[in-house]
Order: structure tokens, then sequence, then C-alpha cells
């Protein structure tokens, strides 16, 4: 009989841990469940016990590697064995014992990225005198810089007309609205995504740019 596997998650994770399991083509069929929580890492043993209410007819339940809480007593309140996967999603094929993907490292090319820290605060046609001062020094990407807690009306408006004066573009900010809005107004790359945001690589085209949050 095949096995079916429960995977509990959270919002922010959940698109991910689909794709990977949808790649992975498991022997074990399985349901995604989604606690309700926006960052998968934040679960606890007791939280589970309380949200949880179905087990989709589960024979073992998978949570977040960095779960906390008492597993065992967790595995005897809902009579189905729990583990803890892998703190890492990516690594959830060796965790099944399949071979990990392989990335070719041996290929690349450098690009040279000049931020416009201030973009939000100036004007638009100063934002284009520096992005052409820029170039003409080398430049290939325009980097644009976005302020904390300051509005940015004019991004995509900004964005737009770059990519029209045939500049590579990218956004850089921690917030990520920020950055999803740029995405979607056409920027080439995001700077910075982490293991929170990762979800907004699969909404846009752009290249994300990845900084770990801790190392």
């Amino acid at each position: 009989m095949t096995e079916h596997i429960l995977f509990l998650t959270g919002k922010l994770a959940e698109k991910q841990l689909h794709s990977i399991l949808a790649k992975m083509q498991p022997e074990f069929t399985y349901t995604v469940h989604q606690l309700g929580l926006k960052v998968a890492g934040l679960m606890t043993t007791d939280m589970i016990a309380r949200r949880l209410s179905d087990t989709f007819g589960a024979d073992r339940i998978i949570v977040p590697g960095r779960c906390r809480g008492d597993i065992e007593a967790l595995t005897e309140h809902l009579t189905i064995p729990v583990e803890r996967g892998p703190e890492e999603l990516k690594d959830l094929p060796q965790y099944f014992g399949q071979k990990a993907h392989q990335v070719d490292l041996s290929h690349y090319v450098v690009k040279i990225f000049a931020e416009i820290t201030d973009a939000a605060t100036i004007s638009i046609d100063e934002v284009m005198n520096r992005a052409e001062y820029y170039r003409k020094n080398g430049a290939d990407v325009i980097d644009i810089g976005c302020l904390p807690s300051t509005d940015f009306p004019e991004m995509e408006k900004i964005i737009q007309l770059l990519k029209q004066r045939g500049f590579m573009v990218s956004i850089d900010s921690l917030d990520a609205n920020d950055l999803l809005r740029g995405g979607k107004a056409g920027a080439d790359y995001l700077l910075s995504l982490h293991e929170s945001t990762l979800w907004i690589a699969d909404e846009v085209n752009a290249t994300p740019i990845l900084k770990p949050m801790k190392i």
C-alpha cells in the first residue's frame, strides 16, 4: 500500500514545497497543508496540536525542520508518526534518499551594478542622468535603491523609462512589496531575496539575487 505523507508548512513556503515535491515525483502520495502562519520556521508542536484538525488520511507527518517542541508528545497526541524534515526545503530530495539537484557553476558572467541609492527622493530626470553617467563609466545594471519608510510612487515609471532606454535594471530593497512591485514593472534583478521572501521569485520574471538571513 502506498504511503501517504502530510507536509505541514507556512504561507511563504507553500508554493516552493509544492514545486519541490512535484519535481521529486515521489513514490508516496502526499498532502501539503498550510497551517495558518506565514513563516514555517516559527511553527511549534503546541501550535500544531491546537490547529491541526484533519490529518488527511496520512500515515506520517513531516513538520518543518526548525519546528520547536516535543515531537514525541505530538506523535502521541495525533496517533500518527511525526518527524522533523530538513531545515532547508531544498534538501527535501536528499531527506528522502534522492540526489540533490546539481547546478553547473563552471560558466559565469560578471555584471557591474551601479546603485542610485536615493532614487525614491530625487526627480526622474536626475535618475536618468545618473543612469547615463553610470553606463558611460562601465555599469551593466542600474540598481534602483529603495529607502526604508519612504514612499516611492514613481518606481514603476522609472523602471519602464530605463528599460525603454536600453538599461538593465535591478530593484534593491528590504521590503517585499517593493521587490514585488519592481519585478512586476519589469526589473531584471531583485536585490535581495532570503529564506522568507523566496516566494517573490515565483511571482515575477526577474532574476533573484539571494542573500541568506544568517550564515
